[in-house]
């Protein structure tokens, strides 16, 4: 027994920022214009309205799902809220996102950073493929705009910051459900723990609980492609032939994208064919967990990815960490 990803949706804000006009918004420093398109790619963003939560732009996705799919919220066995934001420390943001939604399933919170979602799916298959669990709904909210720095002091903020400038508020929900033929065909996962510094958001927990000043995403932009490069990409490449798959196999090759350039590095690196990748980061900055779904949603209405057809998911997160998994939808 296993289980089958059975629906998808998105929900992207209605508000939209260019690079330039987040650029416009910092105060303080002012960088040279155009760098962050120059570097990243990323042309605009989505931000959330200013009443909205992490757990708004889940539970909105998860509504588009079931409206999309006929998914009665009552046989819902299970929600997983899988993001690497939180409305707050405590509670687990699955129960606000249920509590909105109505419903009175078991939930709980998947977090690990831009990865949570595959996790929530490799967590979700197991549970159903024991026993536990006949339909799971795994829902994300990143919202990210929340801990942007728009005060700048100087260069050396700026650049801790920058990563801040590309990533966009979006919601994601999809829904699994027991089959006797299993969608999730394999996957793999690893870590490089060691370079966790390299990207944090410190502010509300136990070692940073009430600074403000640490409330900013901090990252180190060259620290972390050296974090990934320096444990390459041999999971992907193991996983792959461990389960007798190629490039030729998929319809589409989901990748989460942080900046072009790295793109285009790792495409080369694993010979992933152009044509095979979903690109979204230039007009919808970096999704953050929402990444692979929004991919996947972006790909079925392209009409590039249909029942039946393979699809492979590649995941890189702060941590940090890599996974990738291969569905057949």
């Amino acid at each position: 027994m296993g289980a089958r990803i059975t629906g998808l949706a998105v929900h992207l804000p209605e508000a939209r920022l260019t690079s330039r006009e987040v650029t416009e918004r910092i105060t303080g420093y002012r960088p040279p214009a155009g760098l962050v398109e120059r570097l990243t790619g990323v042309e605009s963003l989505r931000v959330m309205p200013d009443d909205w939560q992490a757990s708004d732009l889940a539970a909105e996705a998860a509504r588009k799902l079931f409206a999309d799919t006929g998914t009665d919220p009552g046989d819902v066995d299970l929600l997983l809220f899988a993001s690497a934001s939180q409305d707050m420390v405590e509670p687990a943001t699955a129960h606000i996102v249920a509590a909105k939604l109505g419903l009175s399933c078991p939930v709980f919170d998947v977090k690990n950073a831009c990865n949570s979602v595959l996790n929530a799916i490799e967590v979700a298959d197991a549970l159903i493929g024991a026993g536990g669990y006949r339909r799971v709904l795994i829902a994300s909210g990143e919202a990210p705009s929340r801990a942007v720095r728009w005060d700048v002091p100087d260069l050396k903020a700026y650049l801790e910051a920058l990563p801040g400038y590309t990533l966009s508020d979006a919601g994601a929900a999809l829904v699994m459900e027991r089959s006797d033929r299993p969608g999730v065909l394999g996957s793999g996962f690893s870590a490089h723990s060691g370079a966790w510094r390299v990207g944090t958001l410190p502010a509300g927990g136990s070692a940073h609980p009430r600074d403000p000043e640490y409330s900013y995403f901090r990252m180190d932009g060259a620290a972390l492609k050296e974090a990934f490069d320096s444990f390459g990409a041999e999971v992907v490449v193991d996983t792959l032939a461990r389960l007798g798959l190629g490039w030729d196999d998929f319809a589409v090759v989901a990748v989460h994208q942080v900046s072009l350039p790295y793109l285009e590095i790792l495409r080369e690196r694993l010979g992933i064919p152009a044509d095979k990748l979903v690109v979204t980061l230039a007009e919808h900055g970096n999704l953050a967990s929402a990444s692979l779904p929004f991919q996947l949603v972006r790909a079925r209405e392209a009409g590039r990815l249909g029942p039946g057809d393979l699809a492979c998911l590649i995941g890189l997160a702060g941590g940090v960490s890599m996974g990738v998994m291969a569905v057949e939808l």
